[in-house]
């Protein structure tokens, strides 16, 4: 039965918050404390000693940031939804799950460890940027005043969990070996997390006045090509490192959670499409890549 919910937590966690989205989409204000306790569970295995800066990781941020206003601005003129859908789908950072799984395709968890936390801080930075010049806020506020206010919500979120994990390790380490001993619990709450952003998502799109399907049809496109193209420009960076599982998950593996959240925070509601589909395509990426990798040991094991 474990094994069962463990497998399915994917689609039982979607199909939960569609079918609950009158119940499930007044959780929204739990989103924040959820990425947050995420994020902190993850960087509380993080040692400052072993976080190591590689060609690589510049490589990648340069695609993730130059790339993400790239396709927002060749996007916009044909539908400024869907342009944002495409850009937040390259911007987002790294998922906090990477790195168990680049572990399981045989690449370099420390490589995959500190890219996710350089990539982090490169987003809290940019996003409040990137997200005042797409308009957000713009007939509101002027444009430091938008950069400001997204900056107070974006930049605790992503930055803060990293020194809440370092001050538990240097002066609480009594708390920070219980965090350590709760290796399923990042995964529990992103289980939750994600039932509540399907159950957002749906209860928005029930309660528009004029149903857009092109755009919807082009944000789940968008998702997909995005998402198999950052796969593929990460492991052909990696590969000319010598380690292209590590680069390819760690620009292709996004927090969509949180790309969620940003979108129904910052940006059209209707946005939120695109990273709720990325969230399959990558995993139906990462199946395959994990079923390739299984098959590829039996062989080597006979």
């Amino acid at each position: 039965m474990r094994k069962f919910i463990k497998d399915w937590i994917l689609p039982i966690a979607m199909i939960t918050g569609a079918l609950a989205h009158p119940w499930v989409s007044r959780l929204s204000f739990l989103t924040p404390y959820l990425i947050f306790t995420m994020l902190l569970l993850t960087f509380c295995k993080i040692s400052l000693k072993d976080i190591r800066f590689h060609p690589a990781h510049l490589r990648l941020l340069v695609i993730q940031l130059v790339g993400s206003a790239a396709v927002y601005w060749l996007l916009r003129p044909f539908d400024a939804v869907v342009a944002q859908g495409a850009m937040l789908c390259m911007l987002v950072p790294t998922a906090t799950a990477a790195a168990v799984i680049t572990g399981m395709l045989g690449g370099n968890v420390g490589f995959l460890t500190a890219y996710l936390l350089f990539c982090n801080m490169a987003v809290a930075m940019a996003a409040p940027v990137y997200f005042t010049l797409t308009g957000v806020h713009g007939d509101e506020m002027t444009f430091m005043q938008s950069v400001w206010f997204i900056c107070q919500k974006v930049f605790p979120l992503l930055i803060l969990p990293l020194f809440v994990a370092l001050a538990l390790r240097r002066w609480t380490p009594r708390v920070h070996r219980f965090l350590l001993s709760m290796p399923r619990m990042a995964f529990y709450l992103w289980t939750v997390a994600l039932t509540v952003v399907t159950g957002i998502t749906v209860q928005f799109m029930l309660n528009q006045d004029n149903v857009d399907h092109q755009t919807e049809y082009g944000l789940l496109g968008v998702s997909l090509v995005l998402c198999v193209l950052q796969f593929i420009l990460g492991r052909r960076i990696g590969r000319y490192y010598g380690d292209p599982v590590s680069s390819g998950q760690g620009l292709g593996q996004k927090n969509t959670i949180l790309a969620i959240w940003m979108a129904q925070t910052y940006l059209h509601p209707l946005t939120a499409i695109a990273p709720s589909g990325y969230i399959l395509w990558q995993n139906m990426i990462n199946s395959y890549q994990l079923w390739k990798k299984g098959k590829k040991d039996k062989e080597n094991n006979r």
